[in-house]
């Protein structure tokens, strides 16, 4: 009887594809993911960041983005100097009541930055009516960002220990160059000059002035005060400007053409012959949870 041939199993020499398809595979995966770290979006990192210094930090650095490098160490003399030296002031305030808060205002001011009034990059002036404190961006925040920079906070810090005794209103005035600007975050100098004015109210409001009191408006580009043309120019146009009326009366009249065009005309003059009332402490609503840091 024959013996049965046994069959030869027949050899795959196409398995090499499956390996090279999960090469491929992960090699696309591999520059899908490069390509997506090298487009980051900006803008959304910076809230990205913002966001988690402001569930991780204090709540007086809520808003302040995340140090780069080494901290510098601060000394604390000179800030218990000028916090015993405001302190003073805030109690004069209270012994006096019957003083011009709106002088008494500006004196503080002056007599706080008078090295940054001589080096021309702060200003006061005002009148019977309102006071404007003048701060260029660059004070207080890098190009085209409306994220404080570390000095800011120092610097509105100090204004805030001035503006806390008193109740008159405030309305902050953010104003830019007429360069063009258009990101995720600003897709125009409306939204910039915005930005920066809200950023110095949340962070008044943080440091002890009533929130009440306070507002904050952009003028983006429209309201010059110096020829864009040139680069001097356009650095005076860059400005943050803090308005302390008289009353909510005047500061609606002075916020609504801006504290530039204002003018102290015999309505304004009817509208501030009374004092500021006293800011009312907002009343939470029944069954509300205070949060223990701002919202971002």
């Amino acid at each position: 009887m024959a013996r049965r041939r046994h069959q030869e199993e027949h050899e795959n020499h196409e398995r090499w594809l499956v390996s090279y398809a999960d090469f491929i595979t992960l090699l696309f995966a591999f520059f899908v993911v490069m390509y997506s770290i090298s487009s980051i979006n900006e803008g959304k990192y910076k809230i990205l960041s913002e966001s988690l210094v402001g569930a991780f930090s204090q709540q007086d650095h809520s808003i302040k983005p995340i140090p780069v490098g080494e901290e510098k160490t601060r000394t604390t003399e000179p800030d218990r100097a000028l916090a015993e030296q405001e302190s003073e002031h805030s109690q004069a305030v209270i012994d006096n009541p019957s003083a011009d808060p709106l002088q008494e205002i500006a004196q503080g001011m002056r007599d706080a930055f008078g090295d940054l009034m001589r080096d021309g990059q702060l200003s006061v002036r005002g009148n019977e009516l309102w006071v404007e404190i003048e701060m260029n961006s660059s004070l207080l925040f890098p190009s085209g960002d409306a994220v404080p920079n570390d000095a800011a906070f120092a610097l509105v810090e100090r204004v805030a220990r001035i503006l806390a005794p008193y109740d008159n209103p405030v309305h902050v005035e953010g104003f830019t160059d007429n360069l063009p600007i258009s990101t995720t975050h600003f897709p125009s100098n409306w939204e910039l000059s915005t930005a920066r004015a809200a950023s110095i109210v949340r962070m008044l409001a943080m440091k002890g002035v009533a929130a009440g009191r306070l507002a904050a408006v952009g003028y983006g580009e429209f309201q010059p005060v110096a020829d864009n043309a040139t680069a001097e120019g356009r650095a005076r146009n860059r400005r943050v400007v803090l308005v302390i009326s008289r009353n909510l009366d005047v500061r609606r009249s002075v916020s609504g053409v801006g504290s530039a065009h204002a003018k102290v005309d015999s309505a304004l003059q009817r509208a501030g012959t009374q004092p500021a009332p006293p800011a009312a402490a907002p009343v939470p609503a029944e069954g509300a949870v205070n949060s223990p840091s701002p919202a971002p």
